[in-house]
């Protein structure tokens, strides 16, 4: 066998090596983002300041006519792999329906990110988060606000958690909690 023949072979291998490593770990999404600008299906939370006498206090208030949508559970996010910011809510619809919104998400994008609801509360260990799930979907865009559909059949009172995770490499980016109370 020729040198010639060795070293294009070697160069295929490289060449197929370097494309699979390419669609696995996606690495230009280190420095890509996604917006997503949804309609929320609940005002987002508002201040306002109320004056009694000469004190001035902070009231927060979330403006929903009675018959319109009902916040179930919210919390902020907590970073597990990738610094993750903003809020979730679960929602009820009027119509029975219930969604996920999150409002104000700030996180890294990444390669097969999938919303998760867990039967883990939001301040389990990041490994815990990869069993008991519902996948709500791919994950439309890193930053934004974005609502996903809860299944009818789903049970939300085993509902602790949303999770935002990587499926391709096991790792959680960010999680909120849920729980209602």
């Amino acid at each position: 066998m020729s040198k010639r023949v060795v070293v294009i072979g070697v160069a295929g291998v490289l060449v197929v090596a370097l494309v699979v490593g390419l669609y696995l770990f996606q690495p230009w999404r280190l420095f890509t983002d996604r917006t997503a600008d949804e309609a929320l299906l609940l005002p987002a939370t508002t201040t306002t300041t109320s004056t009694v006498g000469s004190t001035t206090t902070p009231v927060t208030t979330t403006p929903a006519p009675p018959a319109g949508p009902v916040a179930l559970a919210s919390g902020p996010f907590r970073s597990l792999d990738y610094t993750t910011t903003g809020s979730a809510t679960l929602v009820r619809l009027p119509d029975g329906k219930r969604a996920v919104q999150f409002e104000a998400l700030d996180t890294s994008d990444g390669p097969d990110l999938h919303v998760y609801l867990s039967d883990k509360p939001a301040d389990s260990p990041e490994a815990a988060f990869d069993s008991g799930f519902t996948n709500l979907g791919k994950l439309k865009a890193n930053r934004g606000n974005q609502v996903y559909e809860v299944p009818a059949e789903i049970d939300l009172s085993t509902v602790r958690s949303v999770v935002i995770w990587c499926k391709r490499f096991s790792e959680g980016f960010g999680v909120a909690p849920l729980e209602q109370g």
